[in-house]
């Protein structure tokens, strides 16, 4: 992953990333940090699993199993991908 990505820049990648899982064009992706991947996306749990193996594809990262369950919010998402991120380049 690039050096520091802005939260707005992670957030524009992650649509993508939710468009594919949900199988619908990106412009139809409305969120934002605060919008619950379950009840504001509409995700089930093999969404979630989805979505998961998506955002570590597209950013290069790995989520630990035990960080998952913490994924309630959008916001929640980019923070992990800061923080591993982060982890990866040593940080």
């Amino acid at each position: 992953m690039e050096d520091k990505m802005s939260r707005e820049e992670i957030i524009s990648r992650l649509k993508k990333v939710l468009a594919t899982v949900k199988g619908v064009e990106e412009s139809t992706i409305d969120c934002d940090e605060s919008t619950n991947l379950l009840t504001g996306l509409g995700l089930n749990s093999v969404g979630m699993l989805y979505m998961i193996i998506a955002v570590e594809n597209e950013f290069g990262i790995r989520f630990e199993d035990t960080n998952t369950s913490e994924l309630v919010t959008v916001g929640k998402v980019i923070d992990f991908i800061q923080q591993i991120s982060a982890m990866k380049q040593g940080k």
